[in-house]
């Protein structure tokens, strides 16, 4: 069986799969025609919120968006 982990998608397309619910069918379509059905067997678990101290959270994303700006140049 393929697996494909949603943070590894674009967004918009994380978001759609995340959307469907139970009975939902999405199709995957190429130059108009019907490349694959996919129907939802059960529907993904809404993730709980994360309880992180905002100010710590902040001082993280800076972290990370500093090492990746140091990356690039």
């Amino acid at each position: 069986m393929a697996q494909i982990d949603l943070d590894d998608l674009p967004p918009r397309i994380a978001q759609v799969l995340e959307a469907l619910g139970e009975a939902d069918t999405l199709l995957l379509v190429r130059g108009g025609a019907v490349v694959a059905r996919l129907a939802v067997a059960e529907p993904a678990p809404r993730p709980a919120p994360a309880e992180i101290d905002s100010e710590e959270q902040v001082h993280e994303v800076l972290e990370h968006f500093s090492a990746m700006i140091n990356d690039e140049f």
